[in-house]
């Protein structure tokens, strides 16, 4: 089963900025910019999450979900998006039993992959500025 130490082992190895905000929890941010996200180990399991963005308080929202579900089913490889309380969010969950750094490093792509691809498209379904999202929105 992969450590905590392993992990740490894993973000280095992936070049990524982290910070240990709580035990076994990291807000890691790529180099290269994007959305920052948490990596959570939490034996048996090993949680990804990254705020998208804030929803839209508006009721008219049924296309802004429809897209989000078709996304889930025909583009985001690793991982979903959700709804957690008022935001969106796009989350992974790995088992840490078989976890290796390909499977990690895998995911934690395919979730930034998703997110800078799909980003313009959500926030216009959201009735949202479709310009860059701020370091506060994003960490929120």
């Amino acid at each position: 089963m992969v450590t905590r130490e392993d992990m740490e082992s894993f973000l280095i190895r992936m070049d990524l900025d982290y910070e240990e905000v709580d035990d076994g929890m990291w807000l890691v941010r790529n180099r290269n910019g994007g959305p920052p996200f948490v990596v959570h180990y939490s034996p048996p399991l090993l949680l990804l999450r990254m705020k998208v963005m804030d929803l839209p308080t508006s009721e008219g929202s049924a296309e802004l979900y429809r897209t989000l579900l078709e996304l889930n089913a025909t583009d985001v490889v690793h991982g979903a998006y959700g709804i957690e309380e008022d935001e969106l969010i796009l989350s992974d969950t790995l088992e840490l039993e078989t976890l290796d750094f390909l499977e990690l490093q895998a995911s934690v792509e395919s979730m930034q992959l998703a997110a800078s691809g799909h980003l313009e498209q959500i926030r216009t379904l959201s009735g949202a500025d479709a310009g860059p999202v701020s370091r506060a929105e994003v960490e929120g």
